[in-house]
């Protein structure tokens, strides 16, 4: 075969430097060209990004604005649209170069091309310092003028605690559902949610109706009105009321109602909560949904809740065969495993009720349990001591008395492993900052237990029990996102707010006031319970706002 060179290419000297190169239109090196061109003339180098510190939104132009995490694309389009002249110049790559956080400013590096001769194509790298200036958005500005919103969604429970505000506030963060709220107060029954439009408090109220039990109600007051042109400006109230009764609350139903739920046994057990109520019979399994325009046509309460539980320890546990789901029902014998606090029915403690010197305390009791396919013989149960209790319900005291057990067992409890006050692998975000007033901005802690006069000791008591119900019901748990704690940080698996983490340590909430003790030796050594819930790693979301470069580029 014989071989046939290819055509020479001729090449000719750069008419500045000398430099052989192959003949283009101008006769020049690419070095040369782009000293004799600049194809980046008419974008600006600088430029800058206005950013809301209240609700953490970028201008976005022409006069949009939108939220975007840093390093974003969304931010990052923010940025490029903020550029003149890159209509005439093709852009080919384009992202952002790493600043430190606090430093206010952003640069990007822009990678463009542009046809300077016939048939000469020039390329260029170059950077742009972006100015982030703080301010506040129009919704934000109308709010922190006072008065100047234009709806309100009050949120309500009447109940002693916070534990379902702590809930819904994690299932709108998993729907996004706060998106278009403008601020969040908390009161004293609940949370105050403001918004710029009426239709944005509609679909709160809607979302809300989806997710728990409720009854809405809506006002308006009149602020202006023009008689020439037929128009009025209204402000919007939408009052939300949330019924009264929480899970593993024990439940009386009125006669009338159980008899119409298949007649089920008035003395049930809350086993969830969603847009209707679960209620359960622990004897027979029985269950029941009652849903909010059933419930409202006559209300009642719960006859007691978990704040009420008192410890069993399980002798011995006989399963029965019946199961519905996760439920197993089973005859169990149970003894009173110490002392326990009798509630006042208005919330005050009317002191502790030893039964080690009283003749309660040797006495086995039997009960019919539900939860016979997690207990045995020696586990610590809560439950409800119904032998002694008064209730202050017409329906429960009209309930003969073989029908009403002297234990009703709810949950197992895991004291081992709560004694050793592990840190927790995971923490929770919120919706809101810290914020005395409306408008008002700071910096991070969660939307419930800011303001309305609550003791901080029962704060961290009903954020202590909302934990543990996560750990102990997945299905509770998938309903929420749960993010991985750094493991430097302490207190990282108990943190509220914005990626913010709580520094004080977990605590027992059986432990008294008094400076803690030392755990002697033969406690410390006391063995894990193997079925305690885990979180599992594969449960969890990374929480990119604390994350650090390197752990993204990773």
């Amino acid at each position: 075969m014989e071989f046939t060179p290819g055509p020479a290419i001729h090449k000719v000297l750069c008419a500045d430097c000398g430099t052989p190169i192959v003949p283009n239109s101008a006769n020049l090196c690419v070095a040369c060209l782009r000293n004799t061109v600049d194809i980046t003339e008419g974008i600006p180098k600088q430029a800058s990004v206005s950013f809301c510190r209240n609700c953490e939104r970028f201008l976005s132009p022409p006069a949009s604005w939108a939220l975007a995490r840093p390093e974003s694309q969304e931010l990052l389009a923010i940025c490029l649209k903020k550029l003149k002249g890159l209509n005439k110049v093709r852009l080919t790559d384009a992202h952002f170069i790493w600043t430190e956080p606090h430093s206010k400013r952003l640069r990007v590096s822009l990678t463009i091309q542009k046809e300077v001769l016939t048939a000469t194509i020039l390329e260029q790298i170059f950077e742009i310092e972006y100015l982030v200036q703080h301010g506040q958005c129009p919704d934000c500005a109308k709010l922190a003028a006072k008065n100047t919103w234009k709806a309100l969604v009050q949120v309500r429970q009447k109940v002693p605690h916070k534990r379902t505000f702590l809930f819904l506030e994690q299932l709108i963060l998993k729907h996004g559902a706060q998106k278009d709220t403008i601020s969040v107060k908390e009161v004293r029954d609940g949370l105050d949610f403001f918004y710029s439009s009426r239709s944005h408090a509609i679909k709160m109220v809607e979302f809300l109706g989806g997710v728990v039990p409720i009854r809405s109600k809506a006002s308006e007051q009149l602020l202006s009105a023009d008689t020439h042109s037929h128009t009025a400006n209204f402000k919007y109230t939408y009052s939300v009321e949330i019924i009264p009764i929480c899970k593993d609350d024990l439940v009386c139903i009125p006669l009338k109602l159980a008899k119409q739920m298949a007649n089920i046994n008035p003395l049930t057990l809350c086993s969830r909560v969603g847009n209707t109520l679960h209620l359960l019979d622990p004897s027979t399994l029985q269950a029941c949904e009652i849903t909010a325009p059933i419930y409202w046509r006559a209300p009642f309460e719960s006859l007691t809740s978990v704040t009420d539980l008192v410890e069993f320890t399980v002798l011995d546990i006989e399963p029965t065969g019946n199961s519905r789901g996760k439920n197993v029902a089973a005859d169990a014998q149970v003894a009173l495993s110490g002392a326990f606090k009798s509630s006042h029915p208005h919330g005050k403690d009317d002191g502790m009720m030893d039964y080690e010197n009283s003749s309660l305390a040797n006495q086995i009791f039997h009960t019919r349990t539900h939860l016979g396919g997690i207990l045995q013989p020696g586990d610590i149960a809560m439950g409800y001591f119904l032998s002694n209790s008064n209730f202050n319900s017409d329906d429960f005291a009209s309930l003969p008395s073989h029908r009403v057990p002297d234990v009703i067992l709810v949950k197992k409890a895991y004291q081992n492993r709560r004694k050793k006050n592990k840190v927790r692998k995971w923490k929770l975000r919120s919706i809101a900052k810290e914020a005395g007033e409306e408008g008002e901005t700071g910096s991070g802690r969660g939307v419930v237990g800011r303001t309305g006069g609550r003791d901080q000791k029962k704060v961290e008591e009903d954020y202590e029990l909302f934990l543990r119900e996560l750990e102990e019901d997945e299905e509770m748990r998938g309903a929420v996102n749960l993010y991985r704690a750094k493991d430097d940080q302490p207190g990282a698996g108990s943190g509220l707010a914005g990626g913010k983490t709580r520094k004080k340590q977990q605590f027992d909430m059986e432990i008294d006031e008094s400076a803690p003790v030392p755990p002697a030796a033969d406690e410390e050594e006391e063995e894990d319970e193997t079925d305690f819930p885990q979180v599992k790693l594969d449960e969890l979301l990374e929480d990119f706002d604390e994350m650090t470069l390197e752990e993204q580029q990773v």
